[in-house]
């Protein structure tokens, strides 16, 4: 592996604990060598490990002036639901997290990815929990390429605080 390539597999995964695994890889990864902008994409993120303390705990040490995140989701109820870990994390670096919403999205178009302009893991099949990962180019401009057509399609969502009247 070359130096400043990302420390994470080009393959194809299968099953929902593989997937996890790669999720919890690449935040990790994300902070080790300080990737500058993320993108999470789910319909839901139900299956997800946001609500870990690993996860946590690597976004946390991610956290830094100049890095940004950006959440892209149909919904975020399961999110504040499942994973409160992460929804204080998002509420304390409200400034580098951004959230959007696509409502009217059909869940299994919306992509379920992590991208990066180092790395990126896309799962192709939700319900089975397949897909691939890698660090190609051709993969990476894709990837952002279709997730930048779901963003400009999208409109703000999961506020960092929930003001009460």
């Amino acid at each position: 592996m070359s130096e400043g390539a990302p420390a994470l597999p080009d393959k194809r995964f299968e099953g929902r604990e593989e997937f996890r695994q790669l999720v919890r890889d690449a935040l990790a990864e994300a902070a080790r060598a300080g990737w500058r902008e993320i993108i999470l994409s789910d319909a839901s993120f139900e299956d997800w490990p946001l609500g870990e303390r690993a996860v946590a705990e690597s976004l946390q040490a991610w956290s830094a002036t100049g890095r940004h995140l950006v959440l892209l989701a149909k919904r975020y109820d399961v999110v504040t639901r499942q994973h409160a870990r992460f929804v204080r994390w998002r509420g304390a670096w409200s400034h580098i997290v951004s959230a959007s919403a696509c409502p009217a999205a059909d869940p299994l178009d919306l992509p379920s990815a992590i991208w990066s302009p180092q790395w990126v893991l896309e799962r192709r099949d939700a319900l089975r929990s397949n897909g691939f990962c890698g660090s190609e180019p051709e993969r990476r401009v894709a990837l952002r390429e279709s997730l930048d057509a779901w963003l400009q399609k999208s409109t703000p969502a999961f506020p960092a605080t929930t003001l009460g009247l």
